[in-house]
């Protein structure tokens, strides 16, 4: 996003809680604070994060499988346009940083993935939900994404993430956001 794009001021969350916010209800608002380890176990923060720019953060539901892999490798080969935009790209999972360097390093990952084992930073975005698989309910992370300014202002959601097409879209969101 460049310096001189007009931006809508930030919303303030008020008494609603961020840990009770559905991803749609955060557009506009602030995004909530983090600080995790990455894949070597440093702690990355979402303020540092910012520094650079604009950011897409994704929450995803597990390393190695079908579909976070399809979106991880999808993200890795639009770095370039990702990058052209101003946009740096972090994935978020409950998995551990181990787990994270494998992943990274099995499919050359060129971006950080954090580590959120508690599911305390999934929770504050509204991603951590009930989920239903084979008549089995249980709680895990629903695949969403955000983009978030340089303010730190949560600017597009794209909750429910399908993995076909979506980093596109995502280079086309932030293509309108300028």
């Amino acid at each position: 996003m460049s310096p001189t794009a007009k931006k809508r001021p930030a919303k303030s969350i008020g008494a609603q809680s961020a840990a009770k916010a559905k991803p749609p209800g955060l557009e506009g608002h602030k995004a909530p604070p983090f600080e995790l380890p990455d894949r070597e176990g440093k702690r990355v923060a979402l303020k540092d994060l910012l520094k650079a720019g604009p950011l897409v953060l994704y929450f995803y539901p597990r390393d190695m499988t079908p579909g976070c892999t399809i979106e991880a490798c999808s993200f890795r080969d639009r770095r370039r346009e990702l990058s052209a935009l101003g946009a740096n790209v972090v994935g978020i999972s409950a998995d551990s940083s181990a787990s994270h360097a494998r992943f990274a390093d099995k499919y050359g990952l060129n971006f950080p993935l954090l580590s959120d084992p508690e599911n305390r930073v999934t929770r504050a975005y509204g991603v951590y939900k009930k989920k239903s698989l084979y008549g089995r309910e249980f709680m895990g992370i629903e695949r969403s994404t955000f983009i978030i300014d340089r303010e730190g202002v949560i600017r597009k959601t794209f909750p429910k993430v399908k993995v076909d097409g979506h980093s596109e879209a995502v280079i086309a969101a932030l293509k309108e956001l300028g």
